[in-house]
């Protein structure tokens, strides 16, 4: 597995992931390619102003996009988000893509706490913050693409992991 940043060509990867009506249970459901696309567009901006970290999932020896790990700010928040296409769920990638991205933060030293939030009902997901050293919060509601999900509220230092 090696990270990359996102880039112009990523567009059927995100399509894919941010289309599929599975891999967006947890997150409202499937998002128009328009939306999509403009999606991968302000990630561009956001990467080539080095204000978030969106970095796609590559595997082996290939060139093929797994999926996507994020870190970003919003407001006080530093948040870290993922997403594996079907085909390589399953497999660790997650887990390991987190792991390596919370090492660069850790090393960057800019991003402070980190925060995750999984939906309650995304063992998958929970299981990654859980073995990747995320101290659980607590449940809360939390808003993503203008909806209300009931989430696990999970935190990362990455200076107590140094």
């Amino acid at each position: 597995m090696r990270l990359r940043d996102v880039e112009p060509a990523d567009l059927d990867a995100y399509l894919r992931m941010r289309g599929d009506p599975v891999m967006m249970t947890e997150l409202g459901g499937p998002q128009s390619p328009d939306r999509i696309a403009g999606q991968l567009e302000r990630d561009l901006d956001t990467v080539r102003a080095d204000s978030a970290w969106i970095k796609m999932i590559i595997t082996g020896g290939s060139a093929r996009v797994a999926g996507t790990v994020t870190l970003y700010a919003h407001g006080d928040i530093s948040e870290i988000g993922w997403m594996i296409l079907p085909e390589f769920q399953g497999r660790g990638l997650a887990g390991e893509a987190v792991r390596a991205v919370l090492g660069l933060a850790r090393a960057d030293g800019r991003w402070g706490l980190i925060h995750a939030f999984p939906s309650t009902t995304n063992a998958a997901s929970n299981a990654i913050c859980r073995s990747a050293g995320f101290a659980l919060l607590g449940e809360e509601q939390t808003v993503f693409a203008g909806r209300v999900f009931q989430t696990n509220h999970w935190v990362f230092d990455p200076a107590a992991h140094a």
